[in-house]
């Protein structure tokens, strides 16, 4: 069979500044220990407006507005940096503000669950009525809205998670039974925020690209939740959940899960099952995390600059069968970190971009982009984490001299030559090499790469069940237009012509005697 092609993708980002302060971890967590504290107090202070989250640039890389070399352009930090015009639209999704998305949450609950006011529904209905996504149908599903008497029960007496928009409740979320804490408001909470957000990706993949939902076959999704009950605390399924929220009538799926290499594990999943021949069209989906706004925030607030991790992330691609245009998702180069690898730095990249390589006879230098650990080092170096994708790409090229593929001069510009600053947000599973598919897709379309490599890592020691360190990686490559030629086997007409060839020597042998 051939190998699958990275078809299409799509981004969303969805600014919930209300939500830092009442779901992040951080900033819950401080609200338990510490609930008079300075920091809780600063927090608003250090909030971004809707306007100033979309004109920041990494923000526009992320929904496609730009490329992620034209960050470069921009000296850092970039949080005081505007994009000139920039909207909250884009060319892979667009950046929702936190009205909009808690009315979408609204009509992603199929238990009636979410309860938002008269007033607040009267008023998001106008917006969502524009929204060239929004159906009148799902529009609908908000009805009129609730009374305010009624949400302040719900909360005060029944467990409910409040719903907060420019500070103040507008509704609220009920827990899904009375005992079971994997049903309890807050897990609600966050799951409808992963299903809701995820949905808005797969929307703008399927709005952006012309693509029939019901031409799906499969849905993998890879976020960092997991939705079950008593029973089967991850049971699932987010798949198909989000799946019939687009109108993917014709898709079944599963929950894939890796912590932050989820998403790579759910790609090169979603490639084997479509070269296989199992399916033809396979959308791997995740949406964003409460738990990781404001993460960071403690670090920002110290450093008197704005609460970046504001901002929740969902994304969407299409896998689909070789089509001749595509780039190509080589199977046949993937980097495992396996339980034998070990931890250290050199082990991992060795396990993750040069044992692919070395099966393919590449050097380092025939991949024209690395997609890393996308992490927005705005957010990550005031909290003392550094800069991540340069880190990373520093490995590689320390690697690159040791192989004698790369000279020691080269170390400092392999990043620029061979990588991208990072744009994604800190959402855990978002950054991990995914943001790059969509801009991948266009610059393989425009001749400007010939192979790209996408590397998910993750740490599987945050469950408790293991020091493991974890790790994928999967090859793109421009896609030659032969189709049968790219299977890294023989194609049907080879094996035609070898089996004709064979019995014609059979034939003449038995002539001869």
């Amino acid at each position: 069979m051939s190998y699958a092609v990275a078809k299409a993708a799509g981004y969303v980002l969805v600014h919930t500044p209300d939500m830092i302060l009442h779901n992040g971890t951080t900033q819950t967590i401080e609200k338990s220990v510490n609930p008079n504290s300075e920091y809780l107090k600063q927090v608003p202070k250090h909030l971004r407006s809707f306007e100033e989250v979309v004109s920041y640039p990494p923000n526009q890389v992320y929904i496609g507005s730009m490329k992620p070399e034209e960050l470069n352009n921009y000296e850092t930090p970039w949080y005081n940096k505007q994009v000139e015009g920039a909207t909250r639209e884009g060319k892979l999704g667009e950046i929702m503000p936190q009205d909009e998305f808690i009315a979408l949450m609204k009509i992603s609950d199929v238990f009636d669950l979410v309860k938002l006011n008269k007033s607040f529904t009267s008023m998001v209905k106008e917006k969502l009525n524009k929204h060239p996504l929004i159906t009148e149908q799902m529009v609908a599903k908000l009805k009129d809205g609730d009374e305010m008497d009624d949400i302040n029960k719900y909360i005060n007496e029944q467990h409910a998670e409040p719903l907060y928009n420019n500070e103040e409740v507008v509704g609220c979320i009920k827990r899904a039974h009375e005992v079971d804490v994997n049903l309890n408001a807050h897990v609600i909470f966050e799951n409808l925020v992963v299903k809701a957000s995820g949905a808005l990706a797969f929307m703008h993949l399927i709005d952006k690209n012309n693509i029939d939902p019901a031409s799906i076959d499969y849905v993998i999704e890879c976020s960092e939740e997991a939705c079950g009950d008593m029973n089967q605390r991850g049971g699932g399924n987010f798949a198909k959940a989000i799946a019939e929220m687009v109108g993917a009538i014709n898709a079944t799926g599963s929950d894939t899960r890796g912590f932050c290499a989820a998403p790579t594990h759910a790609l090169i999943q979603a490639a084997a099952l479509v070269q296989s021949g199992v399916y033809e069209n396979v959308v791997i989906v995740a949406g964003g995390a409460t738990a990781k706004l404001g993460m960071n925030g403690k670090d920002h607030v110290k450093k008197e600059i704005p609460i970046l991790e504001d901002v929740l992330g969902g994304f969407a691609a299409l896998v689909s069968k070789n089509d001749g245009i595509n780039p190509i998702l080589r199977t046949d180069l993937v980097g495992r970190h396996t339980v034998g690898t070990g931890s250290s730095p050199q082990a991992v990249i060795t396990s993750l971009i040069t044992a692919p390589l070395d099966r393919g006879g590449l050097k380092i230098t025939d991949v024209n982009k690395y997609s890393v650990e996308m992490q927005n080092p705005d957010v990550t170096k005031p909290a003392g984490a550094g800069d991540v994708p340069e880190a990373n790409y520093k490995m590689i090229a320390a690697l690159g001299v040791k192989r004698n593929e790369l000279e020691r001069k080269d170390v400092a510009t392999f990043g620029h030559d061979h990588g991208m600053p990072g744009w994604a947000p800190t959402q855990g599973h978002i950054p991990s090499g995914v943001p790059y598919i969509g801009h991948a897709i266009e610059a393989f379309s425009n001749n400007e790469i010939e192979r790209a490599m996408i590397v998910g890592k993750g740490s599987l020691f945050l469950g408790r069940m293991t020091n493991q360190f974890d790790g994928v990686s999967i090859i793109m490559e421009k896609n030659t237009g032969c189709k049968e030629a790219q299977t890294g086997g023989v194609s049907e007409t080879e094996v035609k012509s070898m089996i004709a060839e064979a019995m014609r020597e059979f034939a003449s042998h038995l002539l001869g005697k």
